[in-house]
């Protein structure tokens, strides 16, 4: 079950590579703008990459409200790279290869289809205190978020 609101976000320091491999921690965003976490199963599967795609066009209805939007998955991040350029993905892809961060946040999905366990579909706020404002995780992997409801509770910590 995907952490509930009002918890304290639990942090992350996890790789990312776009171009030099890189440390992305949660830490770094606390106190200055809100974060939007997405979870998402797999890379080069075609719900991920559609609203990963849709996401990353869409990144500057996100900047407005104040926020930064990290998508995370449990893919290597020299593959997370590659489906970036191939898709061209501008946002922050973060490798969760160890599973630790998807358990921390209540959506590690055990033996997803008989393939392994994966992080499920799923969408935070933190706010700038680092605390929870909105917690999602869709009913299945195929489901997206309710973006909607995403922009309108970021409207209100501006």
């Amino acid at each position: 079950m995907a952490i509930s609101i009002g918890s304290k976000a639990p942090d992350f320091t996890l790789k990312s590579k776009l171009g030099e491999m890189t440390d992305v921690h949660l830490g770094d965003y606390i106190g200055k703008s809100n974060v939007v976490l997405l979870f998402f199963p797999f890379a080069f599967t075609s719900v991920c990459t559609a609203e990963m795609c849709d996401i990353s066009s869409g990144l500057g209805a996100y900047e407005a409200l104040n926020a930064k939007v990290i998508g995370i998955s449990i893919d290597s991040p020299f593959a997370q790279e590659a489906w970036a350029k191939k898709e061209n993905i501008s946002m922050t892809l973060v490798s969760d290869l160890n599973k630790d961060t998807a358990f921390a946040y209540g959506t590690l999905i055990e033996n997803l289809a008989g393939i392994g366990s994966t992080s499920g579909r799923a969408a935070f706020i933190i706010d700038k205190a680092g605390v929870i404002q909105y917690s999602e995780q869709t009913p299945t992997p195929k489901d997206l978020p309710n973006f909607e409801a995403i922009k309108a509770k970021l409207a209100q910590l501006k």
